[in-house]
């Protein structure tokens, strides 16, 4: 396998990198990054962030220039996440839309969709969630019980959505609902695209173990949908719930650029912390241990890289996406968990308490959350053993 790149594409590398060191925000580059004394002050900055990113022709790059994006291939994007990923450049706050709701509406969406909702996904005008998950439907997808009854030329919605991330600040929300009663469960589902500053739309944060607010609940109180806002056909939601989630594995498939990233700071962590006087790094255990996930991190690389020339080779994301989910998600929380151990007692210290960088102890308890979203590592390896090894469907009693 070549894993060099073309003129072309170092080219694009060339002029990405010095977009970074033009508009990063100062001192991100060496380390100095601002502290947010709340959720509003930040959801702020990461807004200004996708406007900026936009402005500079850096927001969707591999999507038509007709709806803002830059138009180029697949191997372009890659460069792109993983240029991200090297300098740790602030997240997208729009990752729903971006990765996952822009992407199904360029696949499957109408033309007035596309030119309704694109642009504005790019720039970050409008901030969207997803409404998947209930509270007795989280994985189960198919078992969702939100109604949307058709009244004249409207839609209206009651019900609840749980684990919804970014509702508390979403504009627009990506909404199954069951239209119909046939029976079977995959059936009678239908796809909408929901106004989030309704009446009939409450939104109800969830406090989490890391003490942040990006979860919540959600309520629909007889909301409105209208025609326009049905995604592919009334009563097929199912596949278009399955177009959306390819993208979202795919999205989530990325972290493996950052686990790269990440093993390097465990090693930095390494040489920081000391024992007896001595840096970690020289127990040979320790370093036994990070070559096992100097290991993992290639592996996962190489596998990834493995799936991206069938995505690229087919044009569409394939079942594979579920393998780069579930080993990232994993190995991320293997590698956090193992960075808590290296600080021993220390730890359980927390914000301006601990005495590393504070990002270890809130990434090890958001970690907890990595083999749930995005489908949990038990319907991952459902969907690696059906689709994938050709293996039988679980046996249903």
């Amino acid at each position: 396998m070549d894993f060099s790149f073309t003129e072309s594409e170092l080219a694009f590398q060339n002029e990405l990198r010095l977009w970074l060191e033009e508009n990063l925000p100062e001192g991100w580059l060496e380390g100095k990054r601002k502290t947010h004394k709340d959720e509003n002050e930040k959801a702020d900055f990461l807004r200004d962030w996708q406007r900026k990113l936009s402005e500079g022709g850096w927001a969707g790059i591999s999507w038509p220039k007709k709806y803002g994006g830059r138009g180029t291939s697949l191997i372009e994007e890659v460069i792109y996440e993983q240029e991200m990923a090297r300098v740790k450049a602030p997240p997208v706050l729009n990752i729903i839309g971006t990765a996952m709701v822009g992407p199904t509406l360029l696949q499957i969406g109408t033309e007035q969709q596309r030119e309704r909702y694109i642009p504005k996904i790019l720039n970050g005008e409008e901030i969207w969630c997803q409404g998947y998950s209930e509270p007795n439907a989280g994985s189960d997808l198919a078992a969702i019980k939100t109604k949307a009854v058709k009244q004249g030329d409207k839609w209206i919605i009651n019900g609840q959505k749980i684990w919804t991330s970014y509702a508390h600040l979403a504009d627009r929300c990506f909404l199954l609902a069951r239209t119909e009663n046939t029976g079977k469960k995959h059936e009678g589902i239908t796809a909408f695209l929901v106004d989030m500053h309704q009446e009939g739309v409450e939104t109800k944060p969830i406090h989490m173990i890391n003490d942040r607010r990006d979860f919540n609940e959600v309520f629909f109180n007889d909301a409105v949908a209208y025609e326009a806002d049905v995604v592919g056909e009334v009563n097929n939601g199912w596949k278009v719930s399955l177009t959306l989630l390819s993208h979202e594995r795919v999205g989530v498939a990325r972290q493996t650029f950052r686990l790269q990233k990440q093993f390097e700071e465990l090693t930095d962590l390494a040489k920081t912390l000391k024992k007896n006087g001595s840096p970690l790094i020289a127990d040979p255990h320790v370093r036994q241990s990070l070559a096992g996930f100097r290991t993992k991190t290639k592996a996962l690389l190489f596998n990834y890289y493995r799936h991206l020339t069938n995505t690229i080779r087919t044009g569409r994301p394939g079942p594979e996406g579920s393998i780069d989910k579930l080993t990232s998600s994993e190995l991320g929380q293997e590698m956090l968990a193992y960075a808590m151990s290296l600080q021993g007692a220390a730890g359980t210290l927390w914000k301006e308490d601990a005495l590393v960088n504070e990002d270890w102890q809130q990434d090890y308890l958001r970690s907890f959350a990595y083999t749930i979203e995005g489908g949990t590592s038990e319907i991952q390896k459902n969907i690696v053993a059906e689709r994938i090894l050709g293996l039988p469907k679980d046996i249903k009693y």
